[in-house]
């Protein structure tokens, strides 16, 4: 797992941490049961505050994408892949409701929403 802290995002750090995890997870490269690093050595490696680790951690756990075991550390939850997508839709869906009701607000029609979305969407280069 390969971790990448950028300074220069809008994210706190622990959401870039949580969503590269959680990404890691949903893409498949990490499985049920793999291990995570400790908080401890997350937080050393990043070099960052073990807070910021392990609130990442606790994140992930409240999404049941990762189970923390007393003694033993973090593992990649067998959670069902479907219910964590279908979590993840509803925040989505949620996001873009705030977005439909911003863009009424600039009196943005149904049209204007889509093709601005459009262009940014073809303008991306994430993976």
């Amino acid at each position: 797992m390969n971790i990448i802290i950028s300074n220069a995002s809008s994210d706190p750090i622990y959401i870039q941490i949580i969503n590269q995890i959680r990404q890691s997870i949903l893409s498949g490269e990490m499985q049920a049961g793999d291990s995570l690093p400790s908080i401890r050595q997350l937080a050393k490696d990043l070099q960052v505050s073990v807070i910021t680790t392990k609130r990442a951690y606790e994140e992930l756990e409240k999404e049941e994408l990762i189970d923390s075991v007393v003694g033993k550390g973090c593992f990649v939850s067998g959670a069902n892949k479907d219910f964590i997508r279908e979590q993840r839709m509803k925040r989505l869906e949620e996001k873009m409701l705030e977005i439909i009701r911003e863009s009424k607000e600039l009196t943005m029609s149904q049209q204007d929403l889509i093709d601005h979305l459009n262009l940014l969407f073809e303008e991306d280069n994430t993976p």
